[in-house]
C-alpha cells in the first residue's frame, strides 16, 4: 500500500513537470521569433532623435538656422526621408526627429561631413544672435526603431 502511494505521488509529480514543460518551453522562444537579426535591423527604417535646449527668446533663430542649414543638407543625403521639429514651451527644449530609410544609410554619412554642417549651423546662429558660442546645447541624441 505504501509502495502504491509513493508511486502515485511520483506519477503526479511527473505529470505536473510534463505539463509545465509543455506549456512553458514553447512560450520561452516567442521573443526570439519576433526579434530582428542585426542584418535585418540595419535595413529597417530608423528615426534619429535629438533634444536641444532652446530658450524661448531665441527660438526663432534656432528655427531659421535649422531651415537654412540643416534642411538643405539633409535633403541631399541618400536615405533621408524627412524630419519633424517640435518645441516644448515649458521645458524650452526642441525635439528633432529625422527619418532615415535605414540605419546603414544614415551611419554611412561621414562624421567629418556632419561636423562641417554643424559648424555652419553654429556660425549662422552666433552671427544672427551676436554671441560667441552656440546657445543651443545638445541634451540627448539617440535613435528610435519603427515597430511593426
Amino acid at each position: 500500500m505504501r509502495f502504491n502511494l509513493n508511486l502515485k505521488k511520483k506519477f503526479q509529480s511527473f505529470l505536473l513537470l510534463l505539463i509545465c514543460l509543455v506549456v512553458l518551453i514553447p512560450q520561452s522562444d516567442i521573443p526570439n521569433l519576433k526579434a530582428l537579426t542585426m542584418d535585418n535591423y540595419q535595413s529597417e527604417m530608423v528615426i534619429e532623435e535629438l533634444r536641444l535646449k532652446v530658450p524661448a527668446d531665441i527660438k526663432a533663430a534656432w528655427l531659421k538656422a535649422e531651415n537654412e542649414i540643416w534642411e538643405p543638407w539633409l535633403s541631399s543625403q541618400d536615405g533621408f526621408l524627412g524630419r519633424q521639429l517640435f518645441w516644448d514651451k515649458e521645458k524650452e527644449e526642441a525635439l528633432i526627429l529625422v527619418n532615415w530609410k535605414s540605419k546603414t544609410l544614415w551611419k554611412s554619412i561621414p562624421m567629418t561631413e556632419v561636423n562641417v554642417v554643424q559648424q555652419k549651423f553654429e556660425d549662422n546662429v552666433k552671427a544672427a544672435l551676436n554671441v560667441g558660442e552656440n546657445p543651443f546645447k545638445l541634451i540627448y541624441e539617440g535613435e528610435l526603431d519603427k515597430q511593426r
